[in-house]
């Protein structure tokens, strides 16, 4: 794990251990406040309650394992096999009950992939992803946020819009950047409340959802709500703005650096220190600015014309958007790009696997300070093998799979080019792997100049970064050009 038997932090493996002891050992009255028995400049907590809670339910079991595991102030930087052990337990569990089964319900609820072979082969493509894999067992975190909001997905194609309501906001409750999933999941049942009409069925939809929404925070945050201070506390560690643009490095850790970020703030600063020539506020009113007007497109098309199909690309849209332009992004963040993705690797099958080795190409930093050279060099072969056989991607690139005959069609007459776009895309792609590989082998192998020591981590933020901002472009105009919605259900 990063930062193992490294004091003062000991790393993140520490940070959800050391929750475990403070949910265990204190009131809940002062599980977000700084006192003597909770120093919050040592992993405090920074997520929302349903994390917290989890943390004391681990806890509980914990201390009927072995006290000593969250014994107050003495178990910081407790590792031992026998808890390490129980750790990865507790991640392989969520897994179990929650990201795994929502997986292969939703490779079954899809109409394209009916055949066992096929739900299979789409279940087993999304469950090797590596980028998961790699930041939850080896960075060390648990998957409930982002299985929550698949369970929500899954809800909503089969149209049980309040349990996906709920779903959403329990994974919302769980983790804070579940926001970059929030705007396509408001917009796509806004849309169909406008569909059924305000003025009867929709009206009632929307008043149940909203209930449905107030309810489901209310149970989240009830311990809290008995004192305004309670929750404005918590608020201020979930949204630390005075941190700046980037990601902070609370700790002055080299293992949280946030230059090796692939999104736009962290590549421009490459060129222009962002920081020293804007202020902090206006840093913060600009990404807002950048990162709406980019996700407006996407979010105005999904509710004028909601879509299962629209609601799961703006669901991707949206996320990049948020990864790329908003406000303290971390390394880990591209993985709420990336679940999304691969619940439309079916549909586009080259795209969404290309997406896929890019992202978890930009974790390369993370990876290598995590000591997990060896796994990466092992699942991302592994994953693309897998696609290739299973897909056959490099057959996939027409414009029709790649869901752009639409736009084609608009450009006929325009681009002559578009004839040979198969060819082309097939070449960049080669060309990607090509570069993603040498940069890997340079990252793991090759000592870099002296003048210039964080030159290959970014060298890997500013081309994931490229990447990103050009898929981006295609997501979006898939969904603009999208006039179909092709195996939809009429919304009546």
């Amino acid at each position: 794990f990063l930062g193992a038997g490294k004091p003062p932090m000991y790393g993140d493996y520490e940070a959800q251990r050391h929750w475990q002891e403070i949910t265990y050992n204190l009131p809940i009255r002062q599980w977000y406040f700084n006192t003597s028995d909770n120093n919050l400049l040592y992993w405090g907590l920074d997520y929302p309650p349903l994390t917290a809670y989890h943390s004391f339910v681990c806890a509980y079991i914990a201390k009927l394992i072995n006290p000593d595991w969250v014994a107050l102030h003495t178990s910081r930087g407790y590792e031992s096999r026998p808890h390490k052990l129980f750790m990865r337990t507790t991640v392989f569990v969520a897994d179990l009950l929650v990201y795994i089964p929502a997986v292969i319900l939703y490779c079954f609820s899809l109409k394209e992939t009916s055949a066992k072979k096929k739900v299979s082969t789409c279940a087993l493509c999304i469950l090797l992803y590596p980028g998961l894999i790699l930041i939850d067992h080896g960075h060390f975190q648990y998957p409930l946020s982002l299985g929550l909001a698949l369970w929500a997905v899954l809800c909503l194609s089969h149209d049980w819009d309040l349990l996906g309501s709920m779903a959403f906001c329990l994974a919302l409750n769980y983790k804070q950047m579940e926001l970059y999933h929030s705007l396509p999941f408001f917009c796509y049942l806004l849309g169909k409340c406008f569909k059924k009409g305000l003025k009867g069925k929709g009206l009632v939809l929307l008043a149940k959802l909203a209930g449905t929404v107030l309810l489901s925070f209310a149970a989240c945050w009830l311990p809290f709500g008995t004192d305004v201070e309670q929750i404005m506390q918590v608020l201020r560690r979930l949204f630390p703005i005075d941190r700046g643009l980037f990601e902070a490095c609370m700790f002055s850790s080299p293992t949280h650096c946030p230059d090796k970020v692939a999104n736009i703030w962290c590549s421009l600063s490459v060129l222009i220190k962002i920081k020293n020539v804007i202020s902090p506020r206006t840093q913060l009113k600009l990404s807002f600015a950048v990162t709406f007007l980019s996700l407006l497109p996407a979010c105005i098309k999904l509710t004028v014309q909601p879509s299962l199909r629209g609601f799961k690309f703006a669901l991707v849209s949206c996320a990049l958007s948020f990864f790329l332009f908003s406000f303290q992004v971390h390394e880990k963040s591209i993985l709420l790009v990336s679940v999304p993705v691969c619940l439309v690797i079916n549909e586009i099958p080259f795209m969404a696997t290309w997406f896929l080795l890019v992202s978890t190409f930009s974790l390369l930093p993370l990876l290598l300070k995590d000591g997990l050279l060896l796994p990466y060099a092992v699942t991302t072969p592994a994953f693309l093998a897998v696609c290739l056989a299973s897909f056959s991607i490099l057959e996939k690139t027409s414009a029709e799979d790649l869901q752009l005959k639409a736009f084609s069609l608009s450009l006929k007459g325009y681009m002559s080019w578009f004839k040979s776009f198969p060819r082309i895309v097939r070449s960049l792609f080669l060309l990607s792997l090509a570069l993603m590989g040498i940069l890997s082998v340079l990252s793991a192998a090759a000592p870099p100049p002296q003048r210039l020591p964080d030159l290959f981590p970014v060298a890997v933020a500013v081309v994931s970064c490229l990447h990103f901002l050009l898929f981006l472009l295609y997501f979006n105009v898939v969904i603009l050009w999208d006039s179909k919605n092709r195996g939809q259900k009429k919304i009546s």
